[in-house]
C-alpha cells in the first residue's frame, strides 16, 4: 500500500476534522485532566481544522478512494499533529507522514523537530521510539478546550531533522 501525499486543500479539513477527531478520542481518554475528553467535540475540531490549512499535509492511498488515510500538522520545529485512519494504521502511512513531517523541519531550517505525546499514549511512543525519536522529558502542555485550559501531562519527544535527508 503506497500512500500519496500532498499539501492540504481547503476542500479537505471536514475529512481532517473527521479523522483528527476519531483519532484524538482514540488515544487520549484516560489520559489527559478530567474535562479536556468531553469538551473536544466533533464541532471543535472542524472549527480547529478549517485554520489550519496552510501547515496540513495529507495522505492518500488509492487515490483517495478510502477517504483520508491520514495527515500531518507541522508549524516551525514542532510536529503538531500526526493521525492516521484506523484502517490504514500498520500500513505505512505513519512512516510516511512522519518522514515528511521531518522534511518540512528541515527545510525550514531547524535541526531538531521535536512533537509532544501524551504521557499515557504507550502505543505512539513506541512508534515513535521505533523511528528514531527520544524522549527528551516531561512537557506540562497547556491545552485550551471549550473555553478552558488543561494542562496535559506529555513527554517530549525529538530527533534530528537532518537525519531524515541522509536516509
Amino acid at each position: 500500500m503506497t500512500a500519496t501525499l500532498r499539501p492540504a486543500s481547503p476542500d479537505d479539513m471536514s475529512a481532517v476534522a473527521d479523522l483528527w477527531h476519531a483519532g484524538w478520542h482514540d488515544a487520549h481518554p484516560g489520559h489527559v485532566p478530567e474535562g479536556l475528553t468531553a469538551a473536544r467535540t466533533l464541532a471543535e475540531f472542524h472549527e480547529r481544522a478549517a485554520t489550519r490549512t496552510a501547515d496540513t499535509t495529507v495522505a492518500e492511498v488509492d487515490g483517495g478512494a478510502d477517504g483520508l488515510a491520514g495527515f500531518v500538522m507541522v508549524v516551525g520545529d514542532e510536529v503538531e499533529q500526526v493521525y492516521v485512519a484506523a484502517a490504514h494504521r500498520g500500513t505505512g502511512v505513519a512512516e510516511v507522514l512522519l518522514d515528511e513531517a521531518v522534511g518540512q523541519v528541515a527545510a525550514g531550517g531547524h535541526i531538531e523537530a521535536w512533537l509532544a505525546v501524551v504521557e499515557g499514549n504507550a502505543r505512539a511512543r513506541r512508534f515513535y521510539e521505533r523511528h528514531g525519536w527520544h524522549d527528551a522529558g516531561a512537557l506540562p502542555y497547556v491545552v485550551t478546550s471549550g473555553g478552558a485550559s488543561y494542562v496535559s501531562p506529555c513527554r517530549r519527544y525529538a530527533r534530528p531533522a537532518g537525519s531524515m535527508l541522509q536516509e
